[in-house]
């Protein structure tokens, strides 16, 4: 799913930028251990694991759901479907017990909005046009793709500006938060959502099929044993699974799901105060939580120490790989959709209440009806993104689609 123009041929040995992000990982968790607790370092160093999860297995949403659109193409999908099913095995229990290991757990839950609907359209034309989605964008830039800087830049500015408007799209029509789990139970919570993921795998083996014949399978890797586990690729199946697992972790450590967006409306807020703006006085920044967050420093956020841990994680995996290669050489068109996409992405995750991981993601994970929400509208905006892609990336209409994208 990874563009081979961005990832040149592997070397034997890590370079200079491998060394660095695993300095930071190592030194940044311990430095963090002592000034936030054992649980924040922890964080970066999960944070670390899923950014090396994420590149070594190529998992993303972006090409997925465009190789499925215009190809009919499903392995991305059934591979998200199944990570999906094993994350609500996993979640369902805890959240309905209210605890994991002694410590109190939530779900990511909250309301079918006229904001989720609007939001995750946006977002979903933002992936296309951006590259990628939230994950995709923070684990392709610490890959060395310098694009995604870019998207990631304007990642952050639409996320602070839709924090501006943030009371506006929450007094739109609403339906209050529906959780599977208080629903229906554990256990039909999770037969029910197991059924609908075995519906969408089928769906795109039948369309797959009819349009080719056959199911696509997955390259044959030249390196096996501990040498693929340390340069990848990793098989698509096994990135899936294990996002699964480190999403149940950071639910037992954190007492939440993995999310990644709110951080950035965070970062946009801290750089509007830099620069004279004053986001206290907003109605996103007066909530509880977001007022904590906005007084104190981004490296005692959560979701911000696991987005750097991304980031540095995903670093590792490329100079592992030999594959971290950097190019500031960016086509006019590319940089347009870059920034038009990266604006549509932060602005769409808050008004959303998230973005592929913290709604769709770990949303469907904590039995919010608003996950499958955001997934259908969503996959629409994808739908109209595709379209807009040949102006700016110079692709084929109806031709083989190119795997451009790291998300």
């Amino acid at each position: 799913m990874t563009d081979a123009t961005l990832r040149p041929a592997p070397t034997a040995l890590p370079g200079g930028p491998g060394l660095a992000a695993l300095a930071a990982l190592l030194l940044g968790s311990l430095a963090l251990g002592l000034a936030y607790g054992p649980l924040q370092g922890a964080l970066l160093l999960l944070g670390g694991a899923l950014g090396l999860t994420l590149y070594h297995a190529a998992f993303g949403f972006t090409s997925a759901w465009r190789v499925f659109i215009l190809e009919r193409r499903g392995r991305g999908l059934r591979a998200q479907m199944a990570m999906l099913a094993l994350a609500v095995v996993l979640f369902f229990p805890a959240l309905g017990a209210g605890t994991l290991f002694g410590h109190e757990v939530s779900g990511n839950v909250s309301p079918l909005s006229t904001g989720v609907v609007v939001g995750a359209f946006l977002f979903g034309i933002g992936m296309q046009m951006g590259g990628g989605c939230a994950s995709g964008t923070l684990f392709t830039a610490g890959g060395g793709n310098a694009r995604m800087l870019v998207t990631l830049f304007f990642f952050v500015v639409g996320s602070v500006l839709a924090t501006v408007h943030f009371d506006w799209w929450l007094a739109l029509p609403s339906i209050q938060p529906v959780s599977l789990v208080k629903t229906l139970g554990v256990a039909p919570g999770i037969a029910v959502s197991l059924a609908l993921f075995a519906a969408i795998a089928a769906l795109t083996v039948w369309a797959e099929r009819r349009r080719h014949g056959a199911l696509e399978t997955e390259a044959q890797p030249t390196t096996r044993g501990l040498a693929r586990f340390a340069r990848g690729p990793w098989p698509l199946l096994a990135g899936a699974l294990a996002l699964a697992v480190l999403n149940f972790v950071t639910l037992a450590l954190a007492g939440r799901p993995w999310g990644i967006t709110s951080a950035f409306a965070l970062w946009g807020a801290k750089g509007a105060e830099a620069i004279g703006f004053n986001p206290a006085a907003w109605a996103y920044w007066q909530t509880p939580g977001n007022a904590k967050a906005l007084a104190n420093s981004v490296f005692a956020d959560v979701t911000s120490v696991m987005d750097f841990g991304i980031v540095a994680g995903a670093m590792l995996a490329a100079s592992l790989a030999g594959r971290f290669a950097p190019s500031l050489r960016i086509p006019l068109r590319s940089l347009l959709a870059a920034v038009v996409g990266g604006l549509l992405l932060g602005y769409g995750a808050r008004i959303a209440y998230g973005c592929n991981i913290g709604a769709y993601f770990s949303g469907i994970a904590s039995g919010s009806l608003h996950g499958w929400l955001w997934l259908a509208a969503a996959f629409a905006g994808n739908t109209v993104g595709v379209r807009l892609r040949p102006f700016f990336f110079g692709e084929r209409r109806g031709g083989r689609v190119a795997r451009g994208d790291g998300a």
